[in-house]
């Protein structure tokens, strides 16, 4: 009769002299579970200090935003009242500097006006001089130009209109002269 031993062999017969130390499985894996939780644990630890400390950077950083906001508000009124005092200030220097030109034509057209005219009129655009007025005559009308054209402070002297009221006594003569002022 055949005997078939179907039982596993026993360890003490696998190797001859050589014997392999116990390893159990389950332990491995229960050591390798919970280095992976202590792990997993401590990042989380990690990850939620830094949420925190994120947060209370962001609560920091809006208190300062708002702080900030009152000295950017208050910097930005200084800024728009430094730019209307400079405005002010370059509009008088212009005054300052253009003020002696009025003072000069007016004292120039003084001395040049004959006695029988007067002026109505003065208006200044862009460099040209225009000069309205009456005389009770052509000759004062005349005279007046060659004034004008004598003093030399008078350049480019033009007749624009010259009229004679018929109607009025005494007759006067409204008239009208351009010319450029140059000091």
């Amino acid at each position: 009769m055949i005997k078939i031993n179907l039982a596993p062999p026993s360890r003490k017969r696998r190797g001859a002299g050589m014997a392999l130390p116990e390893f159990n499985l389950g332990y491995a894996v229960g050591g390798l579970t919970l280095f992976v939780v202590a792990v997993l644990g401590l990042w989380w630890w990690l990850l939620s200090a830094e949420i925190g400390q994120l947060t209370r950077d962001i609560d920091k950083n809006e208190v300062e935003t708002k702080r900030l906001a009152t000295v950017i508000a208050e910097g930005e009124r200084f800024r728009r009242d430094k730019e209307a005092l400079e405005a002010r200030v370059n509009a008088i220097e212009t005054v300052a500097r253009n003020q002696t030109r009025p003072v000069y034509l007016l004292d120039a057209l003084a001395d040049l006006l004959p006695k029988d005219l007067w002026l109505t009129r003065m208006e200044e655009k862009g460099g040209q001089l225009r000069l309205a007025g009456t005389a009770f005559s052509s000759v004062a009308v005349s005279d007046f130009m060659s004034n004008l054209k004598a003093s030399g402070k008078f350049k480019d002297v033009d007749l624009v209109d010259a009229r004679q009221d018929l109607t009025k006594s005494p007759r006067t003569v409204t008239f009208e002269v351009s010319c450029r002022f140059g000091i």
